[in-house]
């Protein structure tokens, strides 16, 4: 029971350090959920209500939570595989997806991904950003005015920045980047963080860009439990409704 309503206190307090990082996405919720769950099963091992339930049953929820652990487990070795993605040569066409613009500039998670582009767009000059991402309803801009601001005020020109700015999610991020590429065979590199590159490249895979290289950027180290959890769930969602190909 001790251990149940231990988890249950951590999940609930770090869903509340998630909040106050004002995202905007509504995960936390995920950990608040978490926390109940382990604080009834806390509960019901003190009260033995396991007692109450079918042999039978048992087995299949047991069973159904070591598949569940052994599928997150999984998908954590392929999303912490693409952790070291980056790109040496010079690539035609790096696509920077979006995410969050604050009033005073890029979130935590989107400075990540533009810094990591302004250095590679430093190191070759002859590569081209597309910066991609409508405006949210906290932001008063869209993502991609922000992005290409920021990169301008990193010494990055401006001609060598295409905004598209119509994208809600990272499947439209690619889709209508895709669209400003010229036709033919174009080398492109997708920058976001490291925690989302696998799920970013399977998208991309799926719309075609077959060869898409992946630049991956920094993340915060304390809220990477939240961002590879999202990453794991969104990775089966985009599986299911055949968003991104598994690789």
């Amino acid at each position: 029971m001790i251990i149940f309503i231990v988890l249950a206190v951590l999940s609930i307090t770090y869903g509340f350090i998630v909040v106050s990082v004002a995202s905007g996405s509504k995960f936390f919720l995920f950990w608040f959920l978490l926390g109940a769950i382990f604080l009834l099963c806390g509960v019901g091992v003190k009260r033995n209500w396991y007692l109450l339930l079918p042999k039978w049953l048992m087995g299949i929820l047991g069973a159904l939570v070591f598949v569940g652990m052994a599928v997150f487990l999984f998908l954590m070795v392929k999303i912490g595989a693409c952790f070291e993605y980056t790109c040496d040569t010079p690539l035609d066409y790096i696509i920077v997806l979006g995410a969050q613009v604050k009033d005073d500039g890029p979130s935590v998670v989107l400075k990540y991904r533009l810094d990591c582009a302004a250095e590679y767009l430093e190191k070759n000059p002859g590569t081209i950003c597309i910066v991609t991402g409508a405006k949210g309803s906290n932001e008063r801009v869209t993502e991609a005015r922000g992005m290409a601001d920021y990169l301008i005020s990193a010494g990055i020109a401006e001609e060598r920045i295409i905004l598209e700015e119509q994208a809600t999610n990272t499947s439209e991020n690619i889709r209508y980047s895709k669209a400003l590429l010229p036709s033919g065979d174009v080398a492109v590199g997708i920058v976001t963080n490291n925690f989302h590159v696998y799920r970013a490249l399977g998208i991309a895979k799926k719309q075609g860009i077959e060869d898409a290289t992946g630049l991956a950027a920094g993340s915060s180290l304390s809220f990477l439990p939240n961002n590879m959890t999202r990453e794991a769930i969104g990775v089966l969602k985009d599986l299911a409704f055949g968003n991104m190909v598994f690789w």
